[in-house]
């Protein structure tokens, strides 16, 4: 065995929660240790350790990442009534990632990872589709209430002078409920500027899409803002790397995007997002075979898997029986991290064993050695499944022969 690759400064490890922690447990101490002296601050955002620390532990990871620089994030369960019952939670904690991305006013940037055998559902689609995610507000930061009897509900608007605004939101004569969200226009600002730059470093057009004919005020904020910015700042530079941008409402963005071949770059609001990402990943072939990464405006980059902790897998682990989770879009999070950590300190040996990782982690897949989520849909001859252990050994026997 070579020496281990070394470290100058360590990237920031939110560990997650069920299923994906035990392959991240796995991934860490097969793919990784052996051949890298790693240096990890580490912070663990398990349900139960949030709830411990009243989600404290959630703003340090994310203050730790802007210390740092470079943060890989393991899956994290949201809280609904549920899982609060389940855990014996305080309270219904916030989004984590939801909680991270206003820390550090970022946009997540999702992207099929391709491999051969793995024909994406849409038939056309020859070319990745990368979702961008706006990273800041809307219902990950809502107000919500439960309205019990005949009510009144008012939004109202105070400002600094004393003026006081009044918008009557529903005059309610029963029960139902009620929900506030906001954004901010240098939020917007900053996501419509890392989208222009990131489509100018991929050269892919870019789409952006919301449903401005309904929501008037707050989508037209979006749309405006986005346009202001491209028409200032990005239309020629656009033009001349021979790339286009364009505004359309979501539902027909959607409609344009099954039609089309991919290769673009399509930039959602929060939820919008949240939805379509897991719609592209699932296309294209598995919601773990998708990356994702928080980009800040100031240099801050965090990764993570596109998908959530795997529930399902997690009750027959704990049960004893095998599961066959795919593990590559948490690998692709560790690859990204050190990768990027490479980058930013010079440290070549690093950025190359990031690559030779996810070279490995591919090569079973395109020779029939798959998950079962990937062998139901792949066109590959003479493919076989096997479960999470049997995938990883297979990884790192790649891996040990290209080191």
């Amino acid at each position: 065995m070579k020496e281990k690759i070394k470290m100058t400064n360590p990237i920031v490890e939110l560990n997650g929660d069920e299923m994906t922690r035990i392959i991240w447990k796995m991934i860490k101490e097969m793919l990784i240790e052996p051949f890298v002296e790693l240096k990890a601050e580490y912070y663990d955002l398990g349900l139960k350790n949030r709830d411990i620390t009243d989600d404290q532990v959630t703003i340090d990871a994310a203050n730790a990442i802007k210390k740092y620089k470079v943060g890989v994030k393991c899956a994290t369960i949201t809280p609904n009534a549920q899982r609060m019952e389940e855990y014996k939670l305080k309270k219904m904690w916030k989004s984590p990632n939801g909680t991270i991305r206003a820390i550090l006013d970022g946009t997540v940037f999702r992207t099929p990872i391709i491999v051969k055998g793995i024909r994406p559902l849409v038939g056309n689609w020859v070319k990745p589709i990368t979702i961008a995610r706006h990273a800041y507000g809307d219902i990950y930061k809502d107000v919500e209430y439960r309205v019990e009897k005949s009510a009144k509900a008012e939004l109202v608007i105070t400002y600094e002078n004393g003026e006081v605004v009044r918008q009557t939101v529903h005059d309610f004569k029963g029960p139902g409920v009620l929900m506030g969200m906001h954004n901010l226009d240098a939020s917007i600002e900053s996501f419509a500027r890392a989208c222009f730059n990131y489509a100018l470093n991929q050269k892919h057009d870019l789409w952006f899409a919301t449903k401005d004919t309904i929501s008037k005020t707050y989508d037209h904020t979006f749309k405006d803002i986005f346009n202001h910015i491209y028409e200032n700042e990005y239309k020629d530079k656009f033009n001349e790397a021979g790339i286009e941008y364009f505004y359309t409402l979501i539902d027909d963005a959607v409609a344009r995007v099954i039609r089309s071949e991919g290769g673009m770059i399509w930039a959602c609001k929060n939820y919008d997002g949240d939805v379509m990402s897991d719609m592209v990943a699932t296309a294209f072939g598995s919601l773990a075979m998708m990356t994702s990464v928080l980009v800040s405006p100031d240099g801050n980059y965090e990764y993570e898997a596109a998908h959530g902790t795997v529930t399902r897998h997690y009750y027959k682990y704990l049960k004893g029986e095998e599961t066959s989770t795919n593990p590559i879009a948490t690998i692709f999070a560790w690859t990204g991290a050190l990768r990027k950590r490479g980058e930013l300190d010079e440290n070549k040996s690093l950025i190359k064993f990031a690559e030779k990782l996810e070279v490995a982690s591919l090569k079973p897949i395109e020779n029939g050695i798959m998950t079962k989520d990937l062998a139901m849909i792949s066109n590959l001859p003479n493919k076989k499944a096997v479960n999470t252990k049997e995938f990883l050994n297979e990884i790192k026997n790649n891996l040990e022969k290209i080191i």
